[in-house]
């Protein structure tokens, strides 16, 4: 136990929605009475589920922290991860439970926390290595670092008040990366500096949490960002944890819940067909052997993706038309598209397919949309999402075949040519 930092026993969190402050003493303090009486009678009632005048950011969360994990919380907007990370960060009490940490914390939760807006760069990250219980000699030994890594420089004698948010962050994390602690927490506010630095960051990150040993909490809804960042997850729900484990799993379990539920699809009638007054979908199809009734298909299986659509030729008036088909991951990010060639229009309906090969896709969760272009690369008419579809590698030893790092697992051949007594 003696690599545990931080220890989370029945953290609970209770607002009462509604604004204190009304400007009176009076007032205050009966409000705040009235909020303990209520507070009271949500605990009697599973959390206020019944009251719509209280929220429980959080409920009964627990969970552990070893040196050196980086752990990445995940969820919706409201799941609860900004009130955790402040609780942990002893910026809020919670209203139940108890946070037990064993080091020093550095919290980059907001744009603007922890530096006086009056005082220059060079001030403020003095005055927050002091009040992070370092000596100024200390804190003057990593300041060229600190400086060098925000790339800001020019600007460190000059008030932060005037600096941009970019700015604002690149020498906050500079800060608190850099500086003596053993817990880093970092929440979304990375996503205001730029596609660079965000990069930069996270691999400072990954750096001091293998070779320095520095335990990282952080969310993102850059979920790549925590798969390849973190060695743990948490997923949260409500403020509830729904889930915790490896950042693989735990991902894939929250991005379930998103799936667009896609089935083959034909339509009778061309009516009731999605599309336009161009084009209109007759049939879609995806037809590969399933594993299960969970359209699950084995990862070495070729994937047939079939369409029908009516074309109404005497009002599209276009020379040639295009179809693109793309194959997009649970993530959203697009694998790739594919376009046809250009074919003259005509009324009626038009067949397409196109066949994925097996050992191609890696494992996960995939769906494909089709889109029609045209002869001027304009959409004549996009049917996102229309089929979907899990892939899985099944063979029996699933600890050597499990998912591999990439979008894609193509088989190629890796030719290799030992030559012997070759040393010299």
């Amino acid at each position: 136990m003696s690599d545990l930092v931080l220890q989370a026993e029945n953290i609970s969190k209770y607002y009462q929605l509604g604004v204190l402050g009304s400007g009176t003493l009076k007032k205050d303090m009966q409000n705040w009475w009235k909020e303990s009486v209520l507070r009271k009678q949500a605990e009697q009632t599973e959390y206020g589920a019944s009251n719509k005048e209280h929220i429980w950011a959080l409920k009964d969360i627990n969970f552990e922290v070893k040196k050196g994990d980086t752990v990445g919380l995940v969820g919706k907007n409201g799941s609860g991860k900004s009130t955790l990370l402040k609780i942990i960060s002893r910026i809020i009490t919670p209203t139940s439970g108890a946070i037990r940490g064993n080091g020093r914390v550095a919290s980059l939760l907001e744009v603007g926390t922890g530096f006086h807006p009056e005082l220059t760069g060079r001030e403020n990250i003095l005055l927050n290595g002091q009040i992070l219980g370092m000596k100024k000699s200390e804190v003057v030994s990593k300041f060229e670092e600190i400086v060098d890594f925000s790339g800001i420089e020019r600007f460190i004698d000059t008030p932060v008040k005037r600096y941009s948010s970019g700015m604002y962050v690149r020498l906050a994390f500079a800060v608190a990366a850099h500086l003596n602690t053993d817990i880093l927490i970092v929440d979304e506010v990375l996503a205001v500096g730029d596609a660079e630095f965000q990069k930069k960051c996270l691999g400072k990150m990954k750096e001091v949490s293998k070779e320095k040993g520095k335990t990282i909490l952080f969310v993102s809804h850059n979920l790549q960002a925590i798969r390849n960042l973190c060695n743990r997850a948490i997923y949260l729900e409500n403020g509830n944890i729904v889930d915790n484990g490896k950042p693989d799993a735990i991902i894939t379990n929250y991005l379930t819940k998103e799936k667009v539920e896609t089935l083959d699809q034909d339509y009778e009638s061309w009516e009731q067909a999605p599309g336009n007054n161009l084009i209109r979908i007759k049939s879609v199809r995806l037809t590969p052997q399933f594993l299960n009734d969970r359209r699950v298909v084995d990862i070495r299986t070729p994937l047939l993706f079939q369409f029908q659509c009516w074309l109404f030729g005497n009002y599209l008036k276009k020379d040639k038309l295009s179809v693109s088909i793309e194959l997009y991951g649970l993530t959203g990010e697009c694998i790739f598209r594919i376009l046809s060639a250009a074919t003259d229009v005509e009324q009626g309906i038009l067949n397409g397919s196109v066949q994925i090969p097996g050992n191609f896709l890696n494992n996960g969760y995939y769906y494909l949309s089709l889109s029609f272009i045209d002869d001027r690369g304009e959409m004549i008419f996009e049917f996102p999402a229309s089929v979907a579809v899990d892939i899985a590698d099944h063979r029996e030893n699933t600890s050597v075949f499990d998912k591999w790092i990439g979008a894609v697992r193509p088989q190629f051949q890796i030719n290799l040519d030992f030559l012997k007594n070759n040393l010299n």
